[in-house]
């Protein structure tokens, strides 16, 4: 079964507009990584200031492969890169091992 990531983002009000434009810009940045299988940036409604970035993978290696290569090269900084959206941000690890779709 699949594995999935969620990074939990703490972004303040006046930063929800920069993040979800960022993501926006990035569209396609890691559907062809190989074992990518599905992708979610959920806004929160009430209640809190944490966006979650949902992403499901193969393998962890597949994951790992990823994180360690495009994902890696996309967040290097340099002194012209802007500043995160995000104040915090926490990785949540889980194997999927039950799942269903409509019928």
């Amino acid at each position: 079964m699949s594995i999935v990531k969620i990074n939990v983002l703490t972004v303040p009000a006046e930063q929800r507009e920069v993040l979800e434009q960022r993501f926006a810009s990035r569209a396609g940045a890691v559907e062809g990584s190989d074992g990518f299988e599905w992708f979610e940036l959920l806004r929160p409604l009430e209640g809190t200031d944490q966006y979650l970035v949902y992403t499901r993978w193969r393998s962890e290696e597949d994951f790992q492969n990823w994180m360690s290569g495009s994902m890696k090269e996309a967040h290097q900084g340099g002194a012209d890169r802007p500043k995160p959206a995000s104040t915090g941000s926490t990785l949540w690890s889980f194997e999927v091992v039950q799942q269903a779709s409509p019928k």
